[in-house]
């Protein structure tokens, strides 16, 4: 067995979703789930097919989306995950709906942050242990700075 970190890419102004789920249908499904809730959402989704031809299969509106979700799929390579790249769109619209999808079972991380997958190697395939999202903490909030979160957040329409 041998452990592996992989960086993904993630284009400038992007957001990205990486899960899992357990069947094929899951491609048109998250299409659906992704233009359902927003018409101006530009995206690619990719999904790793687990059995059969396990082929990645790739999907969205937005060519240079979809093909950067290929990639960070290629090198994910772990059977029943997926990679949703979105822009004009953030994640916080769309996870409810997507933990909602029947064929998903586990949302890994949904973030504009570097992200690191740590995958592991058997002889059967590979799999998804978990990931690192961002940066490690540099301290702890202080008053000031909870108060500026406070407003960013009504700022930007996510709280009253």
């Amino acid at each position: 067995m041998e452990i592996k970190s992989v960086t993904l890419e993630i284009p400038e102004g992007c957001n990205i979703v990486i899960g899992h789920s357990h069947f094929i249908k899951t491609v048109e499904d998250l299409h659906e789930i992704m233009v359902g809730i927003s018409a101006q959402v530009k995206f690619g989704l990719a999904f790793c097919e687990a059995s059969g031809p396990c082929l990645i299969r790739v999907s969205g509106n937005d060519e240079l989306l979809q093909e950067v979700a290929m990639k960070n799929a290629q090198e994910i390579a772990s059977g029943h995950s997926f990679v949703i790249l979105m822009k004009q769109a953030y994640p916080i619209n769309f996870l409810n709906a997507i933990k909602q999808c029947p064929e998903v079972c586990t949302i890994h991380c949904a973030t504009a942050n570097p992200v690191e997958v740590i995958v592991v190697e058997t002889q059967q395939g590979r799999g998804i242990i978990g990931v690192v999202d961002g940066f490690s903490p540099k301290g702890v909030e202080s008053t000031e700075q909870a108060t500026d979160r406070r407003a960013f957040l009504r700022q930007i329409g996510y709280k009253l």
